[in-house]
């Protein structure tokens, strides 16, 4: 079996981590290279620093935290908000982060995931959906923070960003965001079975069996996670010895 990974996700505001519920309603959870680094340090397989203000601010993203963390931690690390076109992707990616994170600039330009993936490598390309769920097995993308409805359907832009070259979707369920209710493993599991690239699972978890269920239930390849280790809940090695208790494969 593959093994599968463990994700803390550091929404960044102003310079610092928060987090909220349902993409509302902040609250502050520390510096950002400083948990990135200890999280590094506890053995977290790889860290995504979204810059959750950029889009809607109409900003470029946070080069600085970037080039901090990349001193800082020595474990893959993604970088999402603000990206809008090659040179952005550039910037990141030169100022030492591994991955970059597209989301409403994909949606609105998907030639930029294709570029992307040509110019940097598809390992280098993540596709960020945000998805609320609008019907009976039917999901609808959301852009600018989860503020801006689409029209569009999930399980559909998910197989086109892999044709176009992501190496890997973030799929994030808004209805579950910082409800502590576990993942929607429907959604998960719909979009992981309708493409062939890797899944990492978004929203929602509240303790070590919302994890075993999004790798089993929802058949993910990764999950994310933020409050839960931002606050001290648990410790990414507590994660890693309750997955390997329930016969998950982790990296120890």
């Amino acid at each position: 079996m593959l093994v599968k990974r463990i994700i803390p996700c550091l929404d960044v505001h102003e310079g610092r981590v928060v987090k909220g519920t349902n993409f509302i309603h902040l609250k502050d959870a520390g510096d950002p290279v400083e948990l990135a680094a200890l999280y590094s340090k506890e053995g977290a397989d790889e860290l995504v620093l979204l810059d959750i203000s950029a889009t809607v601010e109409g900003r470029a993203t946070m080069i600085e935290v970037v080039k901090r963390a990349a001193v800082e931690v020595s474990i893959p690390f993604t970088i999402g908000g603000g990206l809008r076109t090659i040179e952005d992707i550039r910037r990141i990616l030169s100022s030492g982060a591994d991955k970059v994170s597209l989301n409403t600039a994909a949606v609105q330009n998907p030639r930029l995931i294709e570029e992307g993936a040509l110019a940097f490598g598809s390992e280098c390309i993540v596709a960020a959906i945000d998805a609320r769920k609008v019907g009976e097995g039917r999901w609808e993308v959301y852009t600018h923070g989860g503020q801006t409805p689409t029209g569009m359907d999930v399980l559909e832009w998910a197989c086109k960003v892999e044709k176009l070259g992501a190496g890997e979707i973030l799929l994030t369920s808004m209805d579950r965001d910082g409800t502590k209710e576990g993942y929607d493993n429907e959604l998960n599991r719909t979009v992981r079975r309708a493409v062939s690239i890797p899944l990492i699972a978004s929203g929602g978890v509240g303790n070590l069996e919302h994890l075993a269920e999004g790798l089993t239930v929802g058949e993910a390849d990764a999950v994310l996670a933020a409050s839960i280790f931002h606050y001290g809940d648990y410790s990414i090695r507590e994660a890693k010895d309750y997955l390997l208790s329930r016969g998950i494969p982790v990296r120890k």
